[in-house]
């Protein structure tokens, strides 16, 4: 399993007591590591290009965010504060998801220790998210003819809003979406499958909804690869997410998705996607379940 990581993913400067737990990834790889991934397996990625990005960005938005001339409206609706350093980080951040997406092809398994920026719109940011870094993975994998459907599977506690305003615009990306559907954002987009669970849902209807969900976008449309946002924001003690979904759940769930796909011989990318918890050790035990899963699968 080839892991992609950046040292930018936890180096960028956020005011004090900002919301986002920006120093996670960094102990997440630390604690990956002591899981047994070798240092051999994280590698570092390239950053996304411009015309990578104008494949599911508008070129005006691409340009205002890499030059900081975005409005104080977009910059506060984004979440973030302005800098270059956000900028290096985001470009990192997106070129990693495209890098694995590729490698995955390949291998079978890949993961980025960021992304699954969801919410990001064609023409704007939001919650957190500057660039759909999924969306724009998929859509370089079909453009460049390494796949011809790829299914966007979000399993975030909140729906893949911007992910579906983008995909509406490309026919071989599917989405799916299972999320709290009384969460942001207020207003829902349509992904190709929404399926939107009352608040508290625990264990059991969790993964049952996403074992039918699954299994059916796959039967259906035949995916050539599946990009899989793993947010660890349906734990139950997530500040930011309401279901009820235990640390146990969590581990069921990506070891669900990473064995079918590994039986149904489908390639598999993993991205973070959300995770909120003041205590920032506390969130990385929800996100390491992904790779406990892997590893006890590969």
């Amino acid at each position: 399993m080839q892991l992609f990581y950046h040292h930018l993913y936890s180096a960028l400067p956020l005011p004090e007591r900002h919301r986002f737990p920006i120093k996670k990834y960094q102990l997440l790889k630390t604690a990956i590591a002591e899981l047994g991934v070798t240092a051999e397996q994280f590698k570092q990625p390239v950053k996304a290009s411009a015309a990578q990005l104008a494949l599911c960005h508008s070129e005006h938005y691409i340009h205002q965010f890499i030059n900081g001339t975005l409005s104080d409206n977009a910059i506060k609706k984004m979440g973030f504060p302005h800098s270059q350093a956000l900028v290096e980080r985001t470009l990192y951040s997106v070129g990693a998801s495209i890098q694995a997406a590729e490698h995955a092809l390949n291998s079978g398994l890949s993961a980025n220790l960021s992304g699954g920026y969801h919410h990001a719109y064609r023409e704007s940011g939001s919650g957190y998210c500057i660039f759909n870094d999924l969306a724009v993975a998929a859509a370089h994998l079909i453009t460049s003819e390494q796949a011809s459907t790829v299914l966007i599977l979000d399993c975030d506690v909140h729906q893949g809003d911007g992910t579906a305003e983008i995909a509406q615009c490309h026919n071989n990306i599917i989405t799916c979406s299972i999320h709290c559907e009384a969460n942001f954002p207020r207003i829902k987009q349509h992904s190709d499958y929404d399926f939107a669970l009352p608040a508290h849902t625990t264990d059991p209807d969790y993964l049952a909804t996403l074992k039918q969900a699954l299994a059916f976008c796959v039967r259906i449309h035949q995916p050539d690869i599946i990009l899989y946002n793993a947010g660890a924001d349906i734990y139950e003690k997530d500040e930011l997410g309401l279901f009820n979904v235990s640390l146990a759940g969590v581990y069921q769930r990506d070891y669900h998705v990473i064995n079918f796909c590994k039986q149904q011989q489908i390639p598999l990318m993993c991205a973070l996607g959300g995770g909120y918890q003041r205590q920032q050790s506390e969130v990385v035990k929800v996100h390491k379940q992904l790779f406990q899963a892997a590893l006890d699968l590969y």
